[in-house]
């Protein structure tokens, strides 16, 4: 109980989180850390839903716009800067606010990381390579022969997942599944309050992810897209690019297919990583407190007057 409280602030995209996350920052003494794997991007900034100018200057959002596109970011580096801010935070006197929904980022904040070794550029672009011309499919069963553990969880399409599992192989001879049973528990030294936004009723999540695509493409994020394109450093198999939404742009302006066909798989894209989330929250367990969208506000604030934060 000597611990220093910190609140995570998770849910599916298009829930509501940001707006939620403004508000406690107007009426608590919390400060708010981006839990975004795509919002560490410049120039990534429609596609995203980052929070605008004016909000960014009412409610400060830390671990946003802190990499250039063309740089890979990883779930470890985020442990290690998301607890910076939190120590900063804590010794300020204040609460840190991890507000997002990359899931994977939160679990490992939470629970510790494996020690896996740095990215190994050369051997990544070998495997990049070797896909481009063969396919994934062979990378998945060049995995599968030297670390089947991890490929039985992956499916040939994961690309990202895929060149890492093996990246590490190659890189060390020691399979990815062997380096993670090796992980020590690595016990976050904070009193924590999860919190899942989760809208009961899919269909208003649904709808709300369709207006907020189409308010995307009406604000600019195709011209957003080909701005990025337009960088020679720039391509489909970066991390960046691979964001929801940025993709199907892409491909688009590639003229892979027309302009209703990408809004349509853009749409599918951003649902279907709403279901991942969902997926991901029902396994953290019951010690996330679910929010539904309509009386979050009412709800947060009564659990925070229970354990007397005001």
């Amino acid at each position: 109980m000597s611990l220093p409280n910190a609140i995570f602030l998770m849910g599916p995209t298009a829930s509501g989180k940001t707006d939620l996350a403004i508000r406690l920052v107007q009426h608590y003494p919390v400060d708010i850390i981006s839990v975004d794997s795509s919002m560490v991007y410049r120039g990534l900034d429609i596609g995203t839903a980052k929070p605008s100018a004016a909000e960014l200057a009412s409610a400060p959002h830390r671990l946003i716009d802190i990499k250039d596109p063309a740089q890979a970011y990883s779930a470890a580096e985020f442990r290690e800067d998301a607890l910076k801010e939190m120590a900063e935070i804590s010794a300020r006197g204040r609460i840190p606010l991890l507000v997002g929904g990359t899931m994977l980022y939160f679990k490992i904040l939470r629970d510790g990381i494996a020690d896996l070794p740095q990215a190994n550029e050369a051997i990544r672009q070998q495997i990049v390579e070797q896909a481009q011309q063969e396919g994934w499919a062979v990378i998945h069963q060049q995995l599968a022969r030297v670390d089947a553990v991890t490929a039985a969880r992956l499916k040939p399409t994961d690309s990202q997942r895929l060149q890492r599992a093996l990246e590490v192989y190659l890189a060390t001879g020691i399979p990815l599944s062997v380096w993670h049973e090796q992980q020590q528990a690595q016990a976050l030294p904070y009193r924590i309050h999860q919190f899942g936004l989760l809208p009961q009723d899919r269909s208003i999540l649904h709808q709300r992810i369709e207006q907020r695509f189409d308010s995307m493409l009406a604000n600019g994020f195709i011209e957003e897209v080909q701005a990025l394109k337009q960088r020679p450093d720039l391509n489909l198999e970066l991390p960046a690019i691979r964001s929801v939404g940025y993709r199907q742009v892409w491909e688009y302006l590639d003229n892979k297919y027309d302009y209703d066909e990408m809004r349509f798989k853009g749409i599918v894209a951003t649902r279907q990583l709403a279901k991942r989330q969902y997926t991901w929250l029902r396994s953290f367990g019951s010690d996330v407190h679910a929010l539904d969208t309509q009386d979050a506000w009412i709800v947060l604030q009564d659990y925070l007057k229970k354990i007397k934060i005001a």
